[in-house]
């Protein structure tokens, strides 16, 4: 069987698309490729001026495609309400595609507006507000989709630290941003469960990169100050990794596949998951934990005040 790549993405033309983080990277990639194959995509990007820039280059490779710009900090939750209530009113016919792919990555101990650790707060809690608002409009389009990008490196949390959410007791960089990753798996687990509770046709998958070439490796060690770790991760890209065009398939597959199950992991297939066509790929124990998955979803609607109108 041929590998799959954007040639078998179908004619998505009067579909719409929301791609969270859009102006670089597997968000560019992503949306572009959904904009060229007729759907009408919204960049969602915390700066104005970049996702301009971006909706210029798209528009520059592919005349005519359908692309717009929003302003949206995941991280922030007042930004993700005015977004979510302003694309609402923008489009009453409802939403087709969401996908949660803003990320940052083993970065320095922030806080998020709202307090909370900064990429918990972008990576996860962001994304779960965004959608349980979304919900209605996502609900309102038969076979809508959720797509939300997690990482190999879920693999480095054995569990959800609930003692310690926000890593408050003690802060490691790449902890912080495994447990994040494995949030967004046991987001996917949880909601898809209480869609197919409800009868819903709504679609929660998710996907994963592998080792791809983009700025949010670099963006840590330039925040850290340290050059060195740059350089190492910026000849790692160039050497190991594969290209941001690459690691958009796995995303794009999860969004467009026909009859794609309910709480699928899409990634690359060779056999570490880094590099390859997508395919579905496996998770660790840890993030098919039912009990956690629930007990997160209570938590995250707790800590963000978005209960889902299922």
């Amino acid at each position: 069987m041929p590998p799959w790549t954007t040639a078998n993405l179908p004619d998505l033309s009067g579909r719409s698309a929301i791609v969270t983080g859009s102006n670089s990277g597997l968000g560019f990639e992503t949306a572009q490729q959904l904009a060229r194959h007729g759907a009408s995509v919204t960049l969602a990007v915390r700066g104005r001026a970049k996702g301009d820039q971006a909706a210029a280059r798209m528009l520059a490779s592919a005349a005519g495609i359908d692309v717009n710009v929003g302003q949206l900090d995941v991280s922030d939750l007042d930004s993700v309400s005015a977004f979510a209530q302003s694309w609402s009113h923008e489009h009453p016919l409802g939403l087709d595609l969401l996908i949660n792919n803003a990320g940052i990555m083993a970065t320095p101990e922030r806080k998020s507006a709202q307090g909370f650790e900064m990429q918990l707060a972008t990576n996860h809690l962001g994304h779960f507000a965004l959608t349980g608002l979304l919900l209605p409009a996502l609900v309102a389009v038969p076979n809508s989709r959720v797509v939300t990008v997690s990482s190999l490196a879920h693999r480095m949390a054995k569990g959800f630290n609930f003692d310690d959410p926000m890593s408050a007791k003690k802060y490691r960089a790449w902890g912080a941003y495994g447990q994040s990753k494995l949030a967004n798996l046991l987001f996917t687990t949880e909601f898809s469960r209480r869609l197919e509770l409800g009868d819903y046709s709504v679609g929660a998958v998710a996907a994963h990169p592998g080792f791809s070439a983009t700025n949010l490796q670099g963006a840590a060690s330039k925040m850290r100050g340290n050059s060195l770790e740059f350089r190492v991760t910026q000849l790692m890209n160039s050497v190991i990794a594969q290209s941001a065009e690459m690691g958009a398939l796995p995303i794009l597959f999860a969004a467009t596949a026909p009859g794609l199950p309910n709480d699928s992991y899409v990634g690359p297939a060779d056999k570490w998951q880094t590099r390859g066509y997508p395919t579905l790929v496996d998770r660790t124990d840890s993030a098919k934990d039912s009990l956690s998955a629930r007990r997160l979803w209570d938590w995250s609607e707790e800590i963000t005040g978005v209960s889902y109108p299922f």
